[in-house]
């Protein structure tokens, strides 16, 4: 026997190369489409019985069939913000989505001492002398690649080890298994003296979705499968027969397969934990064959203070405010724990009546532009060609019966257009969060910055592309109010033939990049909920994978330059004039050829310090011998963007050691820059770049 994970995760890394391979077709496997619409109510289930019974019909009703993969497919599939605290220098903190919700990174820092992790090591830095006063080996050094980061609050660290996933066993083949999940590990240390464990906490069978910090409470995102035996692979069944076969394990699936479970080690001891049947809910309609959990930890206590609650979905993508956490998902690309096609009913969105729009007063945040023109009073020069009246309305599912009408034959599934599902979690306070509501919209999201929180209401930027037609992609904002997810507005027709490369919300004024071969810039009025538009638009060659607010109404813009055909160039740092959102304008651009930058995809790499008007990212460079090397590009932003000059690492003594020389990170710390990578940490004069010291990790 195996069990569902060995056979899942064949399956899905099957369909991922599936979907990978040019002139594919879909999978035939039959799926019930759910029904996840624009207003959903968590509801807990009663007992433990009527969990079990829930959980299991809705993973029969779901259930698809399995197959093995030739193994050439399973190859294929295989490839700032700045503070001071009192008696400490001024410094820059990790670069977040929101103020006061700290994200785990690599780095941190607190003026006073600096830690970092990377390959198994924490260490502990004084930020005045640059000496490291402690270092905690965490994992064994043949398992130095595992990836970690990092949260810190006064004399506590988390360290969280969030490389789960599906891991071959020695000498197995994916198609035919065995597999195994390397889950997450959370580690708490004491920094006070010489730094020491003090608890971990280790998920079973589930992958590290992510994690957010408010003041010393931590909430940690994971997701996992039901632990369901499944029969072998017998090739003399038939697709109906098979699929019968994983219906009848879901039937008889005891308890315990399906509660999540977790292990937490202190002193020495480790105990076993689950989450209480009375602690998972469920939308109105779900799977079955996923489970997103919620942990909560005081960096100033100790592991299991708080007891976990789960939900009966799947989560990818986590946001996070002061009082609410969001996590989201597309169950259409969903399952296990690779992409897998999964049918999703997709009735359109009700949109509220216009309302009139009224004028306020700009923002007093100098984040904000200056003005924001009255909808009605926009210049019709002003107005992007795409309007946001259009309403584009997704292709539903067809589940299509037998030609024979036998009912026992398996329907053919029709693909479907992409929806996100939404979850929201309360988390005001310290202690156990509250599943407020779920919702959905139509398409994926591209990461955490196409949501945003404001004036009790959530706006979701998303591209919608029906399968194989690319040339029909669009993308478009959402608007569903925050207490029910209920769907209040939207505008759409954004980019046609595009996807979403980068998106801001800051306020009441949302910016949009869609590419293809050229870049479009969007500017969007978001101050009437009911009635978004878009207000200007600024077509440039090139994108911008991510935007930072620069200010006195200006904003960043970190990507590659293209050519009018698309072909990416080099890294570009774009400076925008978006004062009025009407016109927005390129102010200057600064232009790397045969570059990119790690910014493009993790904004955790960028840093901007206002104080100074420098900005600082990651390069990596290559020429006539392909990879000529990392150094931390530094930027003077002011009216224009001049290069301030690059700090560079020493490359690695050692032929092949496993070392990244790539510089992954860059921290200010009074008057000098901190940049890091594998090989250690180098510290810089900030205004002239000179070396002042370096210190070898590797």
């Amino acid at each position: 026997m195996t069990t569902s994970i060995r056979v899942a995760g064949a399956i899905a890394i099957a369909l991922l190369a599936t979907a990978c391979t040019p002139g594919a077709a879909p999978s035939p496997d039959p799926v019930t489409p759910i029904n996840l619409t624009s207003n959903i109510k968590l509801v807990a289930f009663d007992d433990c019985d009527s969990m079990l019974e829930g959980l299991r019909a809705a993973a029969v009703k779901h259930a698809q069939s399995f197959q093995v993969m030739p193994m050439a497919m399973a190859e294929a599939a295989d490839t700032a913000r700045s503070t001071a605290g009192a008696g400490a220098q001024t410094h820059s903190t990790t670069n977040v989505h929101e103020a006061g919700v700290d994200e785990p990174d690599l780095v941190k820092t607190d003026g006073e001492r600096v830690v970092t992790v990377n390959r198994g090591v924490l260490r502990v830095m004084d930020a005045a002398s640059g000496k490291v006063t402690g270092t905690l080996r965490l994992v064994a050094e043949e398992q130095s690649w595992a990836e970690a980061n990092l949260l810190v609050a006064g004399d506590r660290a988390l360290v969280l080890f969030n490389n789960g996933g599906y891991l071959p066993a020695a000498g197995a083949r994916v198609a035919d298994g065995p597999m195994t999940l390397a889950s997450p590990r959370y580690v708490m240390v004491d920094l006070a003296g010489p730094p020491k464990v003090l608890a971990s906490m280790s998920p079973a069978n589930a992958i590290h979705v992510d994690a957010r910090m408010v003041g010393t409470t931590v909430r940690i995102v994971v997701r996992s499968e039901p632990q369901v035996p499944m029969p072998e692979y017998d090739g003399d069944m038939t697709q109906k027969e098979m699929l019968e076969a994983v219906k009848e394990t879901y039937r008889k699936a005891p308890l315990d397969a399906w509660l999540p479970k977790y292990e937490i080690e202190s002193n020495g001891q480790a105990t076993q934990g689950a989450v209480k049947c009375e602690n998972v809910s469920h939308p109105a309609d779900f799977t079955g064959r996923s489970l997103v959990t919620v942990h909560t930890l005081d960096l100033n206590g100790s592991f299991g203070t708080t007891e976990p609650i789960s939900v009966a979905a799947d989560g990818d993508t986590v946001y996070g405010t002061q009082d609410s956490l969001y996590v989201t998902s597309n169950p259409l690309w969903w399952g296990g724990f690779f992409p897998m096609p999964l049918a999703v009913d997709v009735d359109p969105m009700p949109v509220a009546e216009a309302a009139p729009a009224s004028p306020v007063a700009p923002s007093p945040d100098p984040d904000m532009p200056t003005q924001i023109p009255d909808p009605g009073k926009v210049a019709p020069e002003a107005q992007p060609t795409p309007s946001g009246a259009e309403k584009v309305t997704p292709t539903a599912e067809v589940v299509s019966p037998s030609p024979s009408g036998n009912e026992d034959t398996v329907p053919e599934v029709v693909p479907v257009s992409e929806r996100t599902e939404v979850h929201r979690f309360d988390v005001t306070g310290t202690g156990v969060p509250r599943y407020v509501a779920s919702g959905s919209v139509p398409g994926r999201l591209l990461n955490q910055y196409s949501m945003s929180e404001y004036d009790g209401h959530l706006r979701i930027a998303t591209t919608t592309t029906p399968r194989a037609q690319e040339e029909k992609s669009e993308s478009g904002v959402y608007v569903l109010k925050a207490d029910t997810l209920a769907a209040t507005g939207q505008v759409t027709g954004l980019g046609r033939g595009e996807r979403i490369y980068s998106v801001r919300f800051i306020g009441p004024v949302g910016y949009m990049v869609t590419f293809r071969q050229v870049d479009p810039l969007y500017t969007l009025d978001l101050r009437d909920p009911q009635v978004p538009k878009v207000t200007g638009e600024l077509k440039i060659t090139g994108f911008s994978a991510y935007l930072h607010p620069a200010g006195d109404g200006r904003l960043i813009g970190v990507g590659q330059e293209a050519d009018t055909k698309g072909r990416t160039k080099g890294t570009q740092v774009s400076l925008f004039d978006v004062r009025d959102p009407g016109a927005p304008a390129v102010l200057s651009r600064y232009h790397q050829e045969d570059s990119a930058t790690q910014a493009e995809w993790d904004p955790h790499a960028f840093l901007y310090w206002p104080q100074d008007g420098l900005a600082l990212i990651p390069l990596a460079t290559w020429g006539a011998d392909y990879y000529d090397g990392s150094q931390a590009l530094v930027l003077k932003v002011g009216d224009t963007i001049e290069k301030a000059g690059v700090i560079t690492h020493p490359k690695p003594g050692v032929p092949n050691l496993p070392l990244d020389p790539s510089i992954r990170r860059s921290v200010i710390i009074g008057d000098t820059v901190w940049t890091f990578s594998d090989l250690g940490v180098k510290i810089s004069d900030k205004a002239t770049l000179a070396d002042r010291a370096w210190v070898k990790f590797f």
